[in-house]
């Protein structure tokens, strides 16, 4: 064996040893790291007290996840003035009671919630390869086993949680009176926000939206309306990111600078107009709490809630 192909042999082992480990951290370790993302959010009424708003989504629960069941559990202690759930909370026909343990300790707080795709239908084996090609936005096949969703309704109802999927609501939280408007997943095209668009109400602090896919016609529709503050999941943040240069990929028609975290929104931000004007709404991405099961996997990509703490503009 020369010099030069004993080098060769050796880089292509170095190569595939940290392949091996970067897969096993991402499996293993980070998919498990759960943590508490926290952002400032300037768009109540000047003068008014801040509101303590928890996010949670994308758990993609299986009964066996009691490290992340117990986790959320104790996001109570950051005791919330409001909880929104972005949905995708299952990945089982039996996680239901598992998710509903885990969201128990959060109904002691008013709380709303939206539908993904993975609460209606299970999760099933496909090629990770999808994501990385023009298909990866399309709609999953409808041929999916079904999941009880009607089950994670009723609960969520009956821990007092409102339910916004295509809905249009007024709140009191503390002192605040708050608009929420939300949708059934885009995802799978069940959202009907014709059915619920009204120009934002004059007499309360804030218009909040709500979607489970961050999908562009729905983004434009709500600012258009002159909601402040929308909440979206869905995107795992990408999931799979690459240090220094983000996410490489949404499952939606959104930019991959705002996979997570929080940007600005306005009508025709996709392209039309890219200019942000002063009134731009603001928009939070979670980057949720799971994986599927068949993708069991995240890296530079943490799973998190977030604790949105609205302060006067």
């Amino acid at each position: 064996m020369t010099s030069t192909t004993r080098t060769v042999l050796q880089t292509l082992a170095g190569v595939a040893a940290a392949g091996v480990t970067g897969i096993a951290y991402a499996g293993l370790v980070e998919r498990n790291l759960f943590m508490v993302r926290r952002f400032e959010v300037p768009v109540l009424p000047s003068g008014t007290a801040p509101l303590r708003l928890l996010q949670v989504s994308d758990l993609h629960l299986v009964p066996r996840q009691h490290r992340k069941i117990e986790w959320v559990r104790e996001l109570a202690s950051l005791t919330p003035d409001f909880v929104v759930n972005s949905g995708d909370n299952l990945a089982a026909v039996d996680a239901v009671p598992g998710l509903l343990r885990a969201m128990e300790p959060l109904m002691d707080f008013p709380g709303a919630f939206v539908l993904g795709s993975n609460d209606r239908y299970a999760p099933v084996p496909k090629n990770p390869g999808r994501y990385f090609t023009r298909d990866h936005a399309r709609p999953p096949r409808a041929t999916r086993p079904d999941l009880p969703v009607e089950d994670l309704i009723d609960g969520m109802r009956a821990g007092g949680w409102l339910d916004l999927d295509n809905a249009r609501t007024t709140v009191a939280v503390g002192p605040h009176r708050l608009e929420l408007v939300g949708v059934d997943d885009p995802h799978i095209e069940r959202d009907r926000y014709a059915a619920v668009s009204a120009p934002a109400a004059a007499d309360v602090a804030l218009t909040l939206g709500l979607v489970h896919a961050p999908y562009q016609r729905v983004l434009d529709a709500m600012t258009a309306d002159g909601v402040g503050l929308i909440l979206a999941g869905h995107t795992h943040g990408g999931q799979l990111a690459v240090p220094f240069y983000g996410a490489l990929v949404t499952n939606c028609d959104l930019d991959r600078g705002r996979a997570k975290g929080l940007s600005r929104w306005w009508p025709g931000a996709g392209g039309d107009v890219p200019t942000q004007p002063d009134d731009a709404a603001y928009l939070h991405v979670s980057a949720g709490l799971g994986t599927s099961p068949y993708a069991p996997v995240r890296f530079a990509c943490r799973p998190e809630a977030t604790l949105l703490t609205l302060v006067s503009r």
